[in-house]
């Protein structure tokens, strides 16, 4: 039989009620869900020949969706037409000629193909900020007013960020500080 010191028991006990109890119940956390966040959209169908209406509810999800396939494809061909303009532009650069006419003539042609190629650039940018805010859901609808911009003006120019009393506005504070 194993003899028992109880001595090293009460040590041990005691040594147990000196030690300081740290754990603490971790707190709870409740996740609460958004039904909106639950809810996934199916996309829109709409046919190829569709144009938005005026009887329609403004910037309703068909327009939406028309206004970013719109966008959508106008980037697609300005990528494509940036390209090939690079690539057959770069293609130039090796035919140099002798007559100093003939040279300038060349560089004249390559920098406003340059510039047309930098506005397309510009004007992709635009495009990106306008999917950007039909993702949003706030395309159609004026930066600085938040009037409705009109189907009439988005369909002349799908990137217009203002309505046209701001886009005016602008257009003559742009003219007042540029004749100073």
């Amino acid at each position: 039989m194993p003899k028992i010191i109880k001595s090293s028991a009460k040590k041990t006990a005691v040594k147990a009620k000196k030690l300081p109890i740290a754990s603490k119940k971790p707190a709870k956390i409740i996740k609460k869900f958004d039904n909106a966040e639950k809810k996934v959209k199916a996309p829109i169908k709409i046919s190829k020949n569709y144009i938005p209406k005026d009887t329609e509810k403004y910037m309703c999800d068909k327009h939406l969706s028309f206004f970013k396939i719109k966008l959508t494809e106008w980037k697609k061909e300005l990528v494509k037409a940036n390209n090939e303009a690079l690539y057959h532009g770069s293609m130039d650069d090796n035919s140099v000629s002798a007559d100093i006419v003939d040279q300038a003539s060349s560089y004249t042609d390559k920098a406003v193909e340059m510039k047309a190629i930098n506005r397309q650039i510009k004007l992709i940018s635009k495009i990106d900020q306008a999917l950007l805010r039909v993702r949003d859901g706030v395309y159609g609808f004026c930066a600085e007013t938040a009037d409705p911009i009109g189907l009439k003006r988005l369909m002349a120019r799908p990137v217009a960020e203002l309505c046209i009393a701001a886009q005016e506005k602008h257009e003559k504070e742009e003219k007042v500080y540029a004749d100073d």
